[in-house]
């Protein structure tokens, strides 16, 4: 679906004038923690005349509107009278305020005759986490987003560049997302001049199942976009098995590599190519 996700201050209005260029697979319009509260009706009104002027925008758009229970989020969430938004991005997300998000979006499809509306679960609270499988399950969410700031701050503990203090939340996410079949999506990064730790960052969320990552800079999305794409190693494994498998036709498994290759690394190699394929990946 996508590699990368890139917030937007909704009331930043070069920003908003440049998203169709920016190089992420999802720009999300941020009406809650980049905003002032005394910013907030003018990034919704920034926000609307974007989405109402946006044409053919290669990227998906996201819209993160302000938690359910706080008087921003019924103005926010009646932005969404356009098919041009894919995605309600729901903060403190649990199953509570997606049953209230999700009567909200009922009504506005009737409303204004939409097309259904995803969401995608920002959890970034102990009871989020606690809970995350539930809010997997969830018929509104085809992706769940980690928080990991505001998750360290309840915990009262230090981010730290090794991460090793968000395992535990990464893998409830990667885990609830993977058996959902929805997508798992990474933190973001917020040291925007390390480019080192961004790299190793994006690695490790790699290496546990993440899918995606989170940018607050445009100039993080050349490295999140590098990691979460098929390597031309896997690229090249992946059209091995593949090519092996039409000389195995009717084998349950056969080996390629020296190593056994049976139904489960056939489905990934066809994942992998159709990854390259989506990205326009040619190598």
């Amino acid at each position: 679906m996508f590699r990368s996700l890139l917030f937007v201050p909704g009331n930043n209005p070069s920003m908003l004038q440049n998203a169709d260029i920016f190089a992420a697979d999802a720009i999300i319009f941020d009406l809650e923690d980049s905003v002032d509260i005394t910013e907030k009706d003018n990034a919704r009104q920034l926000v609307k005349h974007y989405l109402d002027d946006a044409v053919n925008h290669p990227s998906f758009i996201v819209v993160r509107v302000n938690p359910v229970d706080t008087e921003w989020f019924a103005s926010d969430i009646e932005l969404i009278q356009t098919n041009k938004v894919d995605f309600i991005l729901l903060p403190k997300a649990d199953v509570d305020s997606l049953n209230v998000l999700e009567e909200k979006l009922n009504d506005l499809e009737n409303k204004y005759q939409l097309n259904p509306i995803k969401v995608l679960a920002l959890t970034e609270t102990t009871k989020s986490i606690i809970e995350v499988y539930k809010i997997a399950k969830h018929c509104r969410v085809e992706g769940i987003l980690l928080g990991a700031e505001d998750l360290a701050s309840e915990l009262e503990i230090d981010r730290t560049n090794q991460g090793s203090e968000i395992s535990f939340a990464r893998s409830r996410v990667i885990f609830a997302s993977t058996a959902c079949q929805i997508i798992p999506i990474d933190t973001p990064n917020t040291n925007i001049e390390d480019e080192q730790n961004l790299l190793e960052d994006c690695l490790i969320a790699k290496s546990m199942g993440m899918k995606a990552k989170t940018a607050i800079h445009p100039s993080q999305l050349e490295i999140i976009n590098k990691i979460f794409s098929p390597s031309q190693k896997e690229i090249n494994w992946a059209k091995g098995v593949l090519k092996e498998q039409e000389k195995n036709i009717g084998k349950g498994a056969f080996s390629y590599q020296g190593k056994m290759i049976d139904k489960p690394l056939i489905t990934k190699a066809n994942n992998i190519l159709k990854k390259a394929s989506q990205y326009n990946i040619k190598r």
